[in-house]
């Protein structure tokens, strides 16, 4: 009886309010991706003769201070913090899920390590720790994918450790158990179906948490370097020129605020 009214749980439609995040993630998908080929440009070209000029046909949103398209650069960045972000949340989920779900069927000296080294970690500010990763490998792609996912992994460990001790201690898990089903059958059947809904969740918000580390950094000019196109550089570059060209920079933290405000919709709105 349990299992099917699970079922039925997860088959209820859309809140609206997850309605609302899915369309503003589709919107602000469908302007890096689809934006460059119905409007084809170079975000990296330079034309000073059109700094800080309004918008046209080949640059619906104008041009910056070094007469560099906005629309072209605001739909890179918002192809490359996404896929630094959803590298990083894979990353973390799968190595949270891995150790948090080792930790609670084995216990013992095994789990007293990892969450060690989770409150460890979690002890130090996130920022901190991607930080001290992009110390040493500086303005790339990969350092900030590093430092996020070691961030990011300690709430998925915690997480599914919570989750899935709780699971092997219920009857049903105890009764597959004496029928002679494996760790595979158990995981599939018994400890996923419970994990999988928080582990969704605290997907959407680890994205949502990662772009808005990726922009905060860029903002301090500790990010992605010049000329990359990112959210955060984006709004530093172009904050002196407020004045002069209010939409361009009013377009990439317009842009950063529906993507995190999608996100969060998604993730904090449940069925009841």
């Amino acid at each position: 009886m349990s299992s099917i009214d699970f079922r039925t749980t997860h088959r209820l439609p859309l809140s609206p309010m997850r309605t609302v995040g899915i369309g503003l993630i589709a919107l602000v998908a469908a302007i890096a991706l689809l934006g460059p080929v119905i409007v084809p440009g170079n975000p990296l070209a330079q034309s000073l003769i059109k700094a800080l000029a309004g918008p046209e046909t080949a640059a619906p949103l104008g041009y910056d201070h070094l007469g560099r398209s906005v629309f072209h650069r605001l739909a890179d960045a918002l192809r490359l913090s996404p896929v630094i972000a959803l590298a990083a949340v894979a990353t973390a989920g799968a190595a949270g899920l891995v150790l948090g779900t080792l930790s609670a069927a084995k216990g013992g000296w095994i789990d007293r390590i990892f969450v060690m080294l989770a409150d460890a970690l979690l002890a130090l500010p996130g920022l901190l720790l991607v930080l001290i990763v992009l110390a040493m490998v500086p303005g790339t792609a990969l350092g900030f994918w590093a430092g996020l996912s070691l961030v990011l992994w300690v709430e998925f460990f915690r997480l599914t450790r919570a989750a899935t001790r709780e699971t092997l201690a219920s009857p049903a898990v105890q009764a597959s158990r004496l029928l002679g089903f494996g760790p595979a059958y158990l995981f599939r059947v018994h400890i996923w179906p419970e994990i999988a809904p928080m582990m969704l969740t605290a997907a959407a918000f680890g994205t949502a948490t990662a772009i808005m580390a990726i922009a905060a950094l860029g903002f301090v000019h500790v990010g992605m370097r010049a000329p990359t196109p990112e959210l955060g550089l984006m709004m530093v570059e172009l904050l002196p020129y407020w004045r002069e060209a209010p939409l361009a920079l009013l377009s990439p933290v317009v842009a950063t605020f529906a993507l995190l405000l999608g996100l969060t919709l998604l993730a904090g709105s449940r069925e009841t």
